[in-house]
């Protein structure tokens, strides 16, 4: 049975701001945990409408200070676009607040256009170029230990030190991200929502082969994240996919909008020419009744050997989005308590 984590990217709906989501987030975050989540990761993207999670290691830090239990983390930091001495430093820092639960999954996308990348760093595609480098680099910064010899900051400590530190994950959705992780022994989390599974099993396999064991993790780790929805019934769930249809329907047309409800999309009917491809998103798309969620995560998580799936849920409505998270953590066995789940759910709304 894999363990199950949460994927949030702070999802920008219509009719709400982009600030509500980063609450919106918060308040989920406190529901998964007393589901009994394993994990909460936070996004990072710019420059976009229909994202709002920018800033990732803010919003860590948020959730850290008013959770007690769940590991948080980030799916990604994009390091081209940073020091890895400052992300070093800021992963330092939460894992100051909570300390033992703090995760800094790494990315080499630019989580964004060329043009907004290079706003953020002008040699970010050069820095790209030099991604396992970076990770080194900051991998030492993390663990307290030197750089290697010859590195002009060797002498350069990130502070605070303690006697904990953040997990260091690599993601990516390619053979790339796979094969750093298996060379520097970390964990490594395969994007499946972003390419719809392609390239999982090839990722995977070199990841397994490859691995290099590392004092913290002697064994390979791999996870999933996943985009998958429950609803009590297969109506209902096919009733809310409806919005993340229409979502990835405008996104292969380059159109990046806030998610649109279902009523909005029942009042837009597809064109001819969108129904062909309508069919292939559904046919892919992983919803309905627990069960049948639940089945196809476990065995999803048998043929790849994954220890663990992230589970990414954009839902226009938040309560509907709270209810897949506790039905799917229901079908999996966690120990948390629905009870308290909701009653944190209560007190958020305050």
């Amino acid at each position: 049975m894999p363990r199950l984590s949460v994927l949030d990217q702070s999802t920008v709906v219509t009719g709400r701001s982009p600030a509500t989501s980063i609450r919106e987030s918060m308040r989920l975050a406190r529901h998964c945990e007393a589901l009994g989540y394993d994990r909460y990761w936070c996004a990072e993207h710019h420059n976009s409408e229909s994202q709002a999670g920018t800033a990732p290691e803010i919003l860590i830090g948020a959730i850290a200070a008013t959770t007690t239990r769940i590991r948080v983390g980030s799916a990604g930091i994009m390091l081209p676009h940073y020091s890895s001495l400052k992300v070093a430093e800021q992963f330092r820092v939460l894992d100051a607040i909570a300390p033992g639960r703090i995760d800094l999954g790494l990315g080499r996308a630019p989580g964004s256009d060329g043009r907004t990348a290079y706003a953020l760093n002008p040699q970010a595609e050069t820095a790209a170029e030099h991604f396992p480098a970076a990770v080194r680099d900051l991998l030492a910064w993390v663990e307290g230990v030197p750089l290697v010899e010859g590195h002009p900051f060797r002498d350069i400590r990130a502070q605070p030190a303690g006697t904990t530190m953040p997990e260091v994950w690599i993601l990516g959705s390619s053979d790339f991200g796979a094969q750093v992780a298996a060379y520097f022994g970390l964990p490594f989390c395969f994007a499946h929502f972003i390419s719809e599974g392609r390239g999982a099993d090839q990722a995977m396999h070199l990841y397994h082969e490859g691995y290099r064991p590392s004092a913290r993790h002697p064994e390979p780790h791999g996870a999933l994240c996943v985009w998958a929805l429950a609803a009590d019934t297969e109506a209902e769930a096919a009733r809310l996919f409806s919005s993340r249809e229409m979502s990835r329907l405008r996104r292969d047309k380059g159109i990046y909008a806030p998610l649109p409800s279902p009523e909005e999309v029942a009042a837009s009917p597809y064109s001819d020419a969108d129904l062909p491809r309508v069919e292939r998103i559904r046919g892919r798309a992983i919803y309905g009744t627990p069960a049948k969620v639940g089945d196809t995560l476990r065995a999803m998580a048998t043929d790849l050997k994954v220890n663990e799936i992230a589970i990414l849920s954009t839902i226009h409505d938040p309560e509907s989005r709270r209810h897949s998270y506790t039905l799917l953590a229901r079908e999996f066995g966690l120990t948390g308590t629905e009870a308290t789940a909701e009653a944190g759910t209560d007190r958020a709304a305050d």
